[in-house]
């Protein structure tokens, strides 16, 4: 597999939306590596801690700190660079979050990906785009079965409706101005793609279990749970990253076949509750402990959610590379790198990734 994405994306100029967050800090590093030509369009990184910053991320890419809310700078820098893909990532992306500030997360995941979606569709030339959105955008029951990628969208908390919103502009926009069957006309393809709770070194957002847990490690503190027994289809930051620039390369050779959703996410027996991969990261750390306490007042997130990735597996031939001890030990063993080593540690870790592709057919 790696073969294909370096065959794919070698040379080739790709315009990334989120660079300077967690996932597209790791992104840049795997472009890198497969030697694209990145230009990156984002807010700026909120603290010199962020790993952006720690990758020296400015030396990955061409750097443009912009709002996407802002639609004509959205215009401008996609037709200026001319890409060959798009790879949207920039969101407010987290659920707590999206209870203070409703307003701009719907803006900024509604309105944000619109923009981006109508400068790609104005591009002169054939252009392939992956559009992230997240698990959330399905109308979540709390029921074991994982879903598929055709049920229904909705969301409780603002976060989740608005990237369930977002997938429904996305499919408009599919339907009325990069419908395939017309794609002699418009050259471009666009895919939709939802994937689980991704961990990995770097994160460093609040309110979010790894960084909490990071922290209080380091410190020599108890964590606190909120939702201990809640499942995630946790997975480590390269499995859905990678199937994201493996879908990006079959739409490049087949552009009407791929362009549809898919789901990223662990294999079943992977999936863990939070008490459970906490506990897996204390004994990878070697000291730690935790209280389960229930907050006043505490916002709603859900308790279960879980993905079918069977479509992704069977048409896309990919796979999650990482068993869930192996995410959460490379987690883990990342935060325990001193702050000079993370650059080198996030290189290694991606060329680790990189050599396990190399040996999957």
């Amino acid at each position: 597999m790696l073969d294909v994405l370096k065959k794919t994306y070698a040379g080739k100029k790709v315009f990334l939306t989120g660079h300077t967050g967690f996932k597209g800090s790791w992104l840049l590093v795997m472009l890198k590596e497969l030697g694209a030509e990145v230009v990156g369009f984002s807010l700026k990184p909120e603290s010199e801690k962020d790993l952006y910053h720690q990758i020296n991320g400015d030396q990955l890419c061409t750097s443009i700190i912009g709002d996407i809310r802002y639609r004509e700078r959205v215009k401008h820098a996609i037709l200026d660079f001319q890409p060959d893909f798009v790879i949207h990532m920039a969101a407010q992306a987290l659920v707590i979050p999206s209870y203070a500030d409703p307003l701009g997360t719907m803006d900024t995941n509604v309105m944000g990906t619109l923009h981006v979606l109508d400068a790609f569709r104005q591009l002169d030339k054939p252009c392939v785009m992956v559009n992230i959105t997240t698990d959330k955008v399905y109308e979540n029951k709390e029921r074991l079965e994982p879903y598929t990628e055709d049920e229904p969208k909705g969301g409780y908390d603002p976060y989740s409706a608005s990237k369930a919103a977002a997938e429904i502009v996305s499919q408009s926009y599919r339907l009325s101005f990069l419908n395939p069957d017309q794609y002699d006309t418009h050259h471009k393809s666009m895919s939709t793609v939802r994937s689980g709770n991704v961990i990995g070194g770097g994160d460093w957002n609040e309110a979010r279990i790894i960084p909490d847990l990071a922290r209080a490690l380091g410190q020599n503190e108890k964590l606190v749970l909120r939702n201990p027994k809640a499942v995630r289809p946790w997975q480590h930051v390269l499995d859905p990253l990678y199937g994201y620039l493996l879908l990006g390369a079959r739409m490049a050779q087949d552009p009407v076949a791929f362009a549809s959703a898919y789901n990223f996410g662990p294999e079943p027996e992977n999936e863990l509750t939070v008490e459970e991969l906490v506990q897996i990261s204390i004994d990878v750390w070697g000291s730690g402990s935790y209280e389960v306490q229930q907050v006043e007042g505490q916002l709603h997130e859900a308790g279960l959610l879980k993905l079918d990735i069977q479509k992704a597996k069977s048409t896309l031939n990919w796979q999650p590379m990482l068993n869930a001890k192996d995410t959460v030990s490379w987690t883990i063993d990342w935060y325990k790198t001193t702050e000079s080593q993370w650059a080198k540690k996030t290189t290694a870790q991606v060329r680790s990734y990189f050599d396990k592709l190399a040996s999957f057919a």
